[in-house]
Protein backbone atom coordinates (compact mmCIF):
# COMPACT_ATOMS: atom_id res chain seq x y z
CA UNK A 1 0.00 0.00 0.00
CA UNK A 2 3.25 2.51 1.36
CA UNK A 3 4.48 1.73 -2.23
CA UNK A 4 1.20 2.23 -4.31
CA UNK A 5 1.00 5.72 -2.12
CA UNK A 6 4.68 6.50 -3.25
CA UNK A 7 4.24 5.56 -6.91
CA UNK A 8 0.77 7.56 -6.90
CA UNK A 9 2.68 10.75 -5.10
CA UNK A 10 5.29 10.34 -8.21
CA UNK A 11 2.89 10.49 -11.04
CA UNK A 12 1.15 13.61 -9.57
CA UNK A 13 4.61 15.44 -8.67
CA UNK A 14 5.43 14.62 -12.36
CA UNK A 15 2.70 15.79 -13.93
CA UNK A 16 2.39 18.89 -11.66
CA UNK A 17 5.78 19.75 -12.84
CA UNK A 18 5.17 18.77 -16.41
CA UNK A 19 2.31 21.38 -16.13
CA UNK A 20 4.41 23.96 -14.70
CA UNK A 21 7.46 23.47 -17.50
CA UNK A 22 4.67 23.87 -20.06
CA UNK A 23 3.03 27.19 -18.33
CA UNK A 24 6.53 28.89 -18.10
CA UNK A 25 7.22 27.52 -21.53
CA UNK A 26 8.13 30.63 -23.68
CA UNK A 27 6.44 30.73 -27.05
CA UNK A 28 7.03 33.47 -29.84
CA UNK A 29 10.02 35.30 -31.09
CA UNK A 30 10.76 39.29 -31.47
CA UNK A 31 9.46 40.76 -34.43
CA UNK A 32 12.03 42.28 -36.75
CA UNK A 33 13.28 45.96 -35.75
CA UNK A 34 12.69 47.57 -38.52
CA UNK A 35 8.69 46.25 -38.58
CA UNK A 36 7.44 49.62 -36.86
CA UNK A 37 9.61 51.74 -39.15
CA UNK A 38 7.47 50.55 -42.36
CA UNK A 39 4.66 52.63 -43.46
CA UNK A 40 1.25 50.07 -44.94
CA UNK A 41 -0.70 50.10 -47.65
CA UNK A 42 -4.45 50.07 -46.83
CA UNK A 43 -5.69 48.55 -50.11
CA UNK A 44 -3.22 45.84 -50.47
CA UNK A 45 -3.58 45.13 -46.41
CA UNK A 46 -7.29 44.66 -47.20
CA UNK A 47 -7.01 42.36 -50.06
CA UNK A 48 -4.57 40.29 -48.19
CA UNK A 49 -7.23 40.34 -45.60
CA UNK A 50 -9.95 39.24 -47.58
CA UNK A 51 -7.93 36.54 -49.02
CA UNK A 52 -6.90 34.94 -45.91
CA UNK A 53 -10.31 34.70 -44.35
CA UNK A 54 -10.19 37.37 -41.80
CA UNK A 55 -13.62 38.61 -42.55
CA UNK A 56 -15.17 35.47 -42.77
CA UNK A 57 -13.85 33.93 -39.20
CA UNK A 58 -14.22 37.51 -37.55
CA UNK A 59 -17.58 38.47 -38.22
CA UNK A 60 -21.09 37.17 -36.88
CA UNK A 61 -23.16 35.70 -39.62
CA UNK A 62 -26.17 36.65 -37.38
CA UNK A 63 -25.86 40.21 -37.87
CA UNK A 64 -22.56 40.74 -36.76
CA UNK A 65 -20.44 43.97 -37.36
CA UNK A 66 -17.80 42.99 -39.67
CA UNK A 67 -14.49 41.93 -37.53
CA UNK A 68 -16.22 42.44 -34.37
CA UNK A 69 -16.14 38.64 -34.31
CA UNK A 70 -18.66 35.71 -32.23
CA UNK A 71 -18.49 33.27 -34.87
CA UNK A 72 -18.90 30.49 -33.14
CA UNK A 73 -16.57 27.29 -34.13
CA UNK A 74 -17.79 23.93 -32.71
CA UNK A 75 -15.68 21.45 -32.89
CA UNK A 76 -14.82 18.04 -31.63
CA UNK A 77 -13.47 19.40 -28.25
CA UNK A 78 -15.31 22.27 -27.44
CA UNK A 79 -16.73 25.14 -28.78
CA UNK A 80 -14.52 28.08 -29.78
CA UNK A 81 -15.67 31.93 -30.12
CA UNK A 82 -13.58 34.18 -33.02
CA UNK A 83 -12.44 37.62 -31.15
CA UNK A 84 -13.21 40.89 -31.78
CA UNK A 85 -10.74 42.57 -34.16
CA UNK A 86 -12.04 45.86 -34.37
CA UNK A 87 -9.86 49.02 -32.90
CA UNK A 88 -12.21 48.90 -29.91
CA UNK A 89 -9.90 49.53 -27.11
CA UNK A 90 -11.27 47.24 -24.25
CA UNK A 91 -13.08 44.32 -26.90
CA UNK A 92 -10.71 44.72 -29.34
CA UNK A 93 -7.37 45.42 -30.63
CA UNK A 94 -7.28 48.86 -30.39
CA UNK A 95 -4.36 49.06 -27.71
CA UNK A 96 -2.08 46.51 -29.98
CA UNK A 97 1.34 47.07 -30.90
CA UNK A 98 2.12 46.30 -34.61
CA UNK A 99 5.23 44.51 -32.84
CA UNK A 100 2.00 42.15 -31.39
CA UNK A 101 0.24 41.82 -34.14
CA UNK A 102 2.90 40.52 -35.67
CA UNK A 103 3.33 37.37 -33.42
CA UNK A 104 -0.28 37.29 -33.06
CA UNK A 105 -0.74 36.91 -37.08
CA UNK A 106 2.68 34.67 -37.25
CA UNK A 107 3.27 32.86 -34.43
CA UNK A 108 -0.53 32.27 -33.09
CA UNK A 109 1.08 34.32 -29.95
CA UNK A 110 -1.43 36.47 -27.90
CA UNK A 111 0.16 39.97 -26.55
CA UNK A 112 -0.03 38.17 -23.44
CA UNK A 113 2.03 35.30 -24.26
CA UNK A 114 -0.56 32.63 -24.57
CA UNK A 115 -0.71 30.35 -27.57
CA UNK A 116 -3.87 30.81 -29.74
CA UNK A 117 -6.10 27.08 -30.43
CA UNK A 118 -5.41 26.28 -33.80
CA UNK A 119 -8.54 27.29 -35.43
CA UNK A 120 -6.59 30.11 -36.14
CA UNK A 121 -5.25 29.22 -39.02
CA UNK A 122 -1.76 31.35 -37.95
CA UNK A 123 0.91 28.77 -39.08
CA UNK A 124 -0.14 29.32 -42.95
CA UNK A 125 0.62 33.25 -42.69
CA UNK A 126 4.36 32.54 -41.32
CA UNK A 127 5.85 33.62 -43.77
CA UNK A 128 3.97 36.95 -44.59
CA UNK A 129 6.66 39.39 -45.08
CA UNK A 130 7.21 42.53 -42.79
CA UNK A 131 5.64 44.67 -45.49
CA UNK A 132 2.59 42.24 -45.26
CA UNK A 133 2.14 42.42 -42.12
CA UNK A 134 2.35 46.52 -42.20
CA UNK A 135 -0.03 46.34 -44.76
CA UNK A 136 -2.72 44.57 -42.78
CA UNK A 137 -2.03 46.50 -39.45
CA UNK A 138 -3.05 49.21 -42.18
CA UNK A 139 -6.08 47.94 -43.25
CA UNK A 140 -6.91 46.87 -39.43
CA UNK A 141 -6.29 50.70 -38.19
CA UNK A 142 -9.53 51.64 -40.58
CA UNK A 143 -12.06 49.33 -38.92
CA UNK A 144 -14.07 51.17 -36.85
CA UNK A 145 -14.21 50.26 -33.22
CA UNK A 146 -17.04 48.02 -31.59
CA UNK A 147 -17.71 47.86 -28.30
CA UNK A 148 -18.01 43.77 -28.42
CA UNK A 149 -16.76 41.22 -25.81
CA UNK A 150 -14.87 38.44 -27.27
CA UNK A 151 -16.67 35.34 -25.95
CA UNK A 152 -14.16 32.80 -23.95
CA UNK A 153 -13.90 29.27 -25.31
CA UNK A 154 -16.27 26.82 -23.81
CA UNK A 155 -13.97 23.68 -23.91
CA UNK A 156 -13.64 20.45 -22.10
CA UNK A 157 -11.17 19.39 -20.04
CA UNK A 158 -7.73 19.12 -20.41
CA UNK A 159 -8.51 21.06 -23.91
CA UNK A 160 -9.27 23.85 -21.73
CA UNK A 161 -5.60 24.15 -20.82
CA UNK A 162 -3.58 26.66 -22.96
CA UNK A 163 -0.66 25.70 -21.95
CA UNK A 164 -1.07 22.41 -23.36
CA UNK A 165 -1.17 24.13 -27.18
CA UNK A 166 2.70 24.53 -26.32
CA UNK A 167 2.80 20.77 -26.61
CA UNK A 168 0.05 20.51 -29.69
CA UNK A 169 2.68 23.18 -31.49
CA UNK A 170 5.39 20.96 -31.31
CA UNK A 171 4.15 18.11 -32.54
CA UNK A 172 1.59 19.49 -35.18
CA UNK A 173 2.37 23.08 -36.28
CA UNK A 174 3.86 22.91 -39.69
CA UNK A 175 5.27 26.12 -41.86
CA UNK A 176 3.73 26.75 -44.89
CA UNK A 177 5.66 25.68 -48.05
CA UNK A 178 5.52 28.68 -50.21
CA UNK A 179 8.89 28.63 -51.53
CA UNK A 180 8.95 29.56 -55.37
CA UNK A 181 9.68 26.75 -57.32
CA UNK A 182 12.38 27.44 -60.17
CA UNK A 183 10.90 25.96 -63.28
CA UNK A 184 7.54 26.56 -62.42
CA UNK A 185 5.41 29.82 -64.06
CA UNK A 186 5.02 33.40 -62.42
CA UNK A 187 1.30 32.25 -61.99
CA UNK A 188 1.87 28.46 -60.47
CA UNK A 189 4.17 29.80 -57.76
CA UNK A 190 1.97 32.78 -57.09
CA UNK A 191 -0.81 30.26 -57.11
CA UNK A 192 1.35 28.13 -54.42
CA UNK A 193 1.96 30.82 -52.10
CA UNK A 194 -2.18 31.72 -52.13
CA UNK A 195 -3.21 28.24 -51.85
CA UNK A 196 -0.29 27.28 -49.60
CA UNK A 197 -0.42 30.06 -47.32
CA UNK A 198 -2.95 33.16 -47.24
CA UNK A 199 -5.77 31.33 -48.42
CA UNK A 200 -4.99 28.09 -46.04
CA UNK A 201 -6.78 25.59 -48.16
CA UNK A 202 -5.43 22.88 -46.56
CA UNK A 203 -7.13 23.98 -43.16
CA UNK A 204 -9.89 22.63 -44.41
CA UNK A 205 -8.86 19.99 -46.87
CA UNK A 206 -6.30 18.04 -45.45
CA UNK A 207 -7.50 15.35 -43.39
CA UNK A 208 -6.73 15.42 -39.40
CA UNK A 209 -5.99 12.72 -36.54
CA UNK A 210 -7.84 12.45 -33.25
CA UNK A 211 -6.25 15.81 -31.72
CA UNK A 212 -6.75 18.05 -34.52
CA UNK A 213 -3.05 17.48 -36.13
CA UNK A 214 -3.27 17.90 -39.62
CA UNK A 215 -1.86 15.12 -41.77
CA UNK A 216 0.45 16.86 -44.13
CA UNK A 217 2.87 13.97 -44.85
CA UNK A 218 0.22 11.37 -45.85
CA UNK A 219 -3.02 13.29 -46.35
CA UNK A 220 -2.51 16.73 -47.85
CA UNK A 221 -5.37 17.48 -49.20
CA UNK A 222 -7.10 14.92 -49.36
CA UNK A 223 -10.59 15.93 -47.65
CA UNK A 224 -11.51 16.18 -44.01
CA UNK A 225 -14.63 15.25 -42.03
CA UNK A 226 -13.69 17.17 -39.21
CA UNK A 227 -14.97 20.91 -39.84
CA UNK A 228 -16.35 23.12 -37.01
CA UNK A 229 -19.98 21.91 -36.82
CA UNK A 230 -19.21 18.62 -38.58
CA UNK A 231 -19.11 19.36 -41.89
CA UNK A 232 -16.50 17.94 -44.38
CA UNK A 233 -14.35 18.79 -47.22
CA UNK A 234 -14.12 16.99 -50.13
CA UNK A 235 -10.54 16.52 -51.46
CA UNK A 236 -8.33 18.78 -53.60
CA UNK A 237 -5.60 16.85 -54.66
CA UNK A 238 -4.95 17.37 -58.71
CA UNK A 239 -6.24 13.94 -59.21
CA UNK A 240 -9.18 14.05 -57.17
CA UNK A 241 -10.39 17.21 -58.92
CA UNK A 242 -9.23 15.97 -62.42
CA UNK A 243 -11.50 12.66 -61.28
CA UNK A 244 -14.38 15.01 -60.68
CA UNK A 245 -14.54 17.06 -63.50
CA UNK A 246 -12.56 20.39 -62.91
CA UNK A 247 -10.01 22.35 -65.33
CA UNK A 248 -8.49 25.63 -64.49
CA UNK A 249 -11.18 27.70 -66.18
CA UNK A 250 -13.79 26.43 -64.29
CA UNK A 251 -11.67 26.25 -60.58
CA UNK A 252 -11.29 30.14 -61.01
CA UNK A 253 -14.81 30.55 -62.02
CA UNK A 254 -15.84 28.58 -59.11
CA UNK A 255 -13.69 30.63 -56.84
CA UNK A 256 -15.46 33.55 -57.83
CA UNK A 257 -18.75 32.82 -58.14
CA UNK A 258 -19.23 29.84 -55.98
CA UNK A 259 -20.49 27.80 -58.97
CA UNK A 260 -19.22 24.33 -59.51
CA UNK A 261 -19.30 22.12 -63.07
CA UNK A 262 -22.01 21.11 -62.53
CA UNK A 263 -24.11 23.75 -62.01
CA UNK A 264 -24.67 23.27 -58.24
CA UNK A 265 -23.46 26.12 -55.61
CA UNK A 266 -20.79 25.66 -53.00
CA UNK A 267 -22.58 25.69 -49.34
CA UNK A 268 -21.78 25.97 -46.10
CA UNK A 269 -18.14 26.56 -45.18
CA UNK A 270 -16.94 26.95 -48.74
CA UNK A 271 -19.64 29.04 -49.60
CA UNK A 272 -18.75 31.23 -46.99
CA UNK A 273 -15.06 31.39 -48.45
CA UNK A 274 -16.22 32.46 -51.96
CA UNK A 275 -18.93 34.81 -50.40
CA UNK A 276 -16.03 36.48 -47.88
CA UNK A 277 -12.75 35.67 -48.90
CA UNK A 278 -12.31 34.61 -52.68
CA UNK A 279 -14.68 36.15 -54.98
CA UNK A 280 -12.68 39.56 -54.34
CA UNK A 281 -9.37 38.51 -55.55
CA UNK A 282 -8.62 39.33 -58.64
CA UNK A 283 -9.03 37.73 -61.80
CA UNK A 284 -5.40 36.78 -62.08
CA UNK A 285 -5.12 35.54 -58.34
CA UNK A 286 -7.94 33.06 -59.41
CA UNK A 287 -6.12 32.18 -62.29
CA UNK A 288 -2.77 31.55 -60.64
CA UNK A 289 -4.65 29.50 -57.69
CA UNK A 290 -6.49 27.19 -60.22
CA UNK A 291 -2.87 26.84 -61.98
CA UNK A 292 -1.71 25.28 -58.96
CA UNK A 293 -4.19 23.77 -57.69
CA UNK A 294 -4.17 21.65 -61.30
CA UNK A 295 -0.81 20.96 -61.54
CA UNK A 296 0.27 20.33 -57.55
CA UNK A 297 3.46 18.77 -56.92
CA UNK A 298 3.41 15.01 -56.61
Amino acid sequence: MRRLFLGTGAIAVSAAIGFIVLTVWPIGATPSSELANLTGDVNRGAYLARASGCIACHTNPEGGAPLAGGLALDTPFGTLYSPNLTTDPGQGIGTWTVDQFAVAVRQGVSPDGEPYYPAFTYPFYADFTDQEIADLWAAFQTVPAEDVPSLAPDMAFPFNQRAALKLWRALYQFDPKTEPVAGKSDGWNRGKWLVEGATHCAACHTTRNLLGGRKVATAKFAGSDMLPGGGKAPPIDTASLVREGWDAGSLAYALKTGITPSGDAFGNAMGEVVLFGTQFLSTKDLDAMAEYLMDQPG
